[in-house]
């Protein structure tokens, strides 16, 4: 399939569901994860439990849902509690393997930025905020992270941190996370429009996979930092003609995502 076939964003989407293979339980937010959730869901990992922060564990959305509150999404759910003991015994009782987060500003250590741009006091622009994304990103085993990329977004220091990533390094984040009885281990996974990011075992991203069409200078100059590239650096294979079915036919076919 040529690399005309599909769009940046329906690559970002197809690499981040197959990222999810071999996964159990995964925390997902609405917008561009819960795509790649529902994708990986119908492709890599069929017994993939949903758990929705409205209160919903074990979802089997009938279509993609619209928001946490959307009926669809109690289809065949396994049990539907309220936000308090979805929170209290299922995250906090270490029972979410990955949570899966969008991010409108992340640093090289993974830490994210949903609060505001610029200053608390006088922003820029005052974003969504947290929801339960803090509570995710500190107590899922790990965390996963789908965003498109550029200066903007890849930043070398967020205006806010709205949710822990590796703090300030793998050893700090080591430390602090067990003082505070935070479950998780923090950010695995981060993949943009560009390529597909893991970690360093000081905690860094590390660049892995760039995407068909997209080459280094094209990450160096959407990266706020100095960009760590793996030595087998790879390429993405393409999305298959069904994940691309699946994209535009069942999940996004008005494209408000993908296109």
């Amino acid at each position: 399939m040529s690399e005309a076939a599909f769009s940046r964003s329906e690559m970002m989407i197809v690499a981040a569901a197959r990222e999810l293979a071999g996964q159990r339980v995964c925390f997902v937010g609405v917008g561009l994860p819960n795509i790649a959730v529902n994708l990986a869901k119908r492709t890599v990992t069929p017994d993939l439990e949903l758990v929705y922060e409205s209160g919903v564990f074990g979802a089997e959305p009938a279509r993609l849902p619209l928001s946490i509150g959307d009926p669809t999404i109690v289809t065949g759910a396994t049990s539907v509690v309220s936000m308090y003991e979805l929170f209290s015994f299922y995250l906090q009782g270490g029972l979410i393997d990955v949570g899966f987060l969008g991010a409108a500003q992340i640093d090289r250590f993974g830490n994210i930025n949903t609060t505001v741009i610029g200053e608390y006091d006088e922003p820029v622009t005052r974003l969504p905020g947290s929801g339960g994304a803090c509570e995710i990103a500190i107590n899922a085993r790990e965390v996963f992270v789908i965003m498109r990329q550029s200066k903007r977004s890849f930043v070398d220091k967020i205006d806010f941190r709205t949710s822990a990533g590796n703090l300030g390094g793998a050893e700090a984040s080591e430390r602090i996370r067990r003082e505070q009885g935070w479950l998780g281990h923090g950010p695995s996974v981060v993949v943009t429009d560009l390529g597909i990011w893991h970690f360093d075992g000081n905690g860094e991203m590390r660049l892995d996979s760039l995407h068909p069409g997209a080459n280094l200078d094209d990450v160096r100059a959407a990266t706020g930092w100095q960009v760590s590239v793996a030595e087998a650096l790879t390429e993405t294979p393409a999305p298959t003609a069904e994940e691309l079915r699946l994209i535009r036919d069942e999940l996004d076919p008005g494209g408000a995502y993908t296109k």
